[in-house]
């Protein structure tokens, strides 16, 4: 690289790592140092806490058992949608990433109301069996494993069925020419050319659950969880021993990120083939018939928390109390959204905050991975690690770390009073927003050749015109599918707002559950749905720009 090139590289890249220095390393930094202010003390005080040791086993426990139920849901729904052809086969595939489009909080309150112990569910079977009471409360481990399966599925289930359509038959063909049995091509031939992709998506759920915090809070029924502790703490004005269980969460992390790295380098399996797997058509009257019922099935359980969180929307607050299903409905819920002003605010807030937090991703995000993919210098690598940083960490570490850093003014220390004001969440969004846009930039990027930037170069072009010509274009669908991942987890967010929010800045999921505490079912479920509609906008805006810019 010539002296020129290597300074317009550092010119762009010391105010995006000087950025990403203040506002990701060095929150993580000051909750480390606030681990050992007291010496090893507040470390001592982890360890011989029972509660603290619980929430520890059982943060662990629950995300590894959150990865079994999701590959043992996503795998086969996977390979049944990849390899067979059946009547509702293009339905289920659409249906079945419906889960994903739920924001966290909104799916777990999907849940409460249909499976909870006052659930549609639940009274349901009570009153068909003539009960005293409900047949089951929705708490503890297995409800919280119940609720991430049906929400963390879709992972193993998208990244299964994307390697299964790079899939070569031919190389299952061959094996069963060769005698092998079926669960022998699936053990031998299947898996481990999968393996890059299941390990994929088992690391993406056991990292979103040990982070996770709304089904622990609402369906914990008094068990421990790392992320909810850190809030227990920080509330109870045990901040070093925040520090100390925020630390460990994100060691745990880590770990995590590390074991499920080498369990993907473990068998470096390749296929010499183009892909191109074909679907196996179910010509039997009777499997059809049995596919097609399954099918249905499968489609009305996965639709089910949508519909009853719109159902329960028209309901009238308070009337619901003892009834299967709500006895009173009304469109009132959804005019108090429009016209009274205290329940405007939080929709004017996400959406505001949502927007900076992806505007400044995009901008940001953009540079970094245009230096990371075209560039070299020296401080490439950390950059890399910058970028990748927020998506190893929780979001609950993220949030006490914002909290711990930013809460005072003292320049010379590199801190500034946010905390407390309305910057703080759009900067927890940004933070969050990091890795998702910067990861599906550098996707786009990799496929253009370094090149035609030089050839570009050769021709006379400036600078400026080779990025607005040549790179930005590349870009573009990185950028479009990078800032709708970051809107939408922005816009229904909760554990950065449990930790961070204020009353003037407060967003819809800190509404939703105040409506729920206050027990308006029916203005908390339309609050959802409006959470619901919203990232559907974005979903549809996205996709329409995207062929536009096609």
């Amino acid at each position: 690289m010539s002296d020129g090139a290597a300074r317009r590289s550092w010119m762009l890249a010391l105010p995006v790592l000087a950025l990403l220095l203040w506002v990701v390393a060095f929150p993580n930094v000051a909750v480390i140092a606030g681990s050992f202010e007291n010496g090893f003390g507040h470390w001592r005080e982890f360890i011989a806490s029972p509660s603290d040791r619980e929430a520890l086993t059982t943060s662990i426990v629950i995300s590894l058992a959150s990865v079994v139920a999701s590959v043992l849901i996503g795998v086969p729904l996977a390979f049944l949608l990849s390899r067979f052809e059946f009547p509702g086969r293009r339905i289920l595939r659409a249906v079945a990433t419906l889960p994903a489009a739920l924001p966290p909080l909104v799916g777990v309150i999907a849940f409460l109301f249909l499976y909870g112990e006052s659930g549609v569910v639940a009274r349901g079977v009570q009153t068909a069996l003539g009960m005293e009471e409900a047949p089951w409360r929705l708490t503890g481990v297995w409800a919280i494993i119940f609720v991430h399966a049906y929400t963390m599925y879709v992972y193993v289930f998208l990244f299964v069925s994307a390697g299964l359509e790079r899939f070569d038959v031919t190389l299952d063909e061959a094996a069963s020419g060769l005698g092998a049995s079926s669960w022998h091509r699936l053990r031998k031939v299947t898996l481990p050319l999968l393996t890059p992709a299941l390990a994929g998506s088992m690391l993406l759920v056991f990292m979103t659950s040990l982070g996770s915090f709304s089904a622990p809070y609402v369906f914990g029924g008094g068990i421990r969880v790392l992320s909810t502790q850190i809030v227990a703490s920080k509330l109870n004005g045990s901040l070093g021993l925040a520090y100390v269980e925020t630390t460990v969460l994100a060691l745990s992390a880590v770990a995590g990120l590390v074991l499920f790295r080498w369990l993907e380098r473990k068998r470096k399996y390749t296929s010499s083939g183009k892909g191109g797997a074909t679907r196996r058509i179910i010509r039997s009257r009777r499997a059809q018939t049995i596919a097609a019922v399954l099918s249905s099935l499968t489609v009305i359980v996965l639709v089910l928390p949508h519909l009853m969180v719109i159902l329960v929307s028209f309901a009238v607050d308070g009337s619901w109390t003892t009834q299967v299903l709500p006895p009173e409905y009304t469109l009132d819920n959804y005019r108090r959204l429009v016209a009274e002003s205290q329940l405007w605010k939080p929709i004017v807030n996400s959406v505001s905050m949502a927007v900076i937090a992806t505007a400044a991703n995009v901008v940001v995000c953009f540079v970094a991975a245009y230096l990371i993919v075209l560039r070299t210098f020296s401080g490439r690598a950390l950059l890399e690690l910058l970028v990748a940083l927020p998506w190893a960490i929780p979001a609950t570490a993220i949030a006490l770390g914002l909290a711990a850093t930013f809460n005072r003014n003292d320049l010379l220390a590199g801190r500034v009073l946010l905390v407390g004001t309305f910057w703080i969440l759009p900067l927890a969004y940004f933070i969050r927003g990091i890795p998702l846009v910067s990861t599906a930039v550098e996707g786009s990027l990799r496929q253009l050749d370094a090149s035609l930037e030089d050839a570009a170069r050769g021709l006379g072009a400036s600078w400026w015109l080779t990025m607005k010509r040549v790179v930005l274009p590349a870009a573009r669908p990185g950028l479009v599918a990078g800032a709708l991942l970051a809107g939408v987890t922005a816009v229904g967010e909760f554990v950065a707002g449990v930790v961070l929010y204020t009353h003037a800045n407060r967003p819809i999921s800190i509404e939703i559950l105040a409506q729920l505490r206050a027990l308006a079912f029916g203005t908390a479920a339309a609050y959802s749905v409006l959470l619901i509609v919203l990232v559907l906008i974005m979903t549809l805006a996205a996709r329409g720009l995207e062929e536009r810019i096609a």
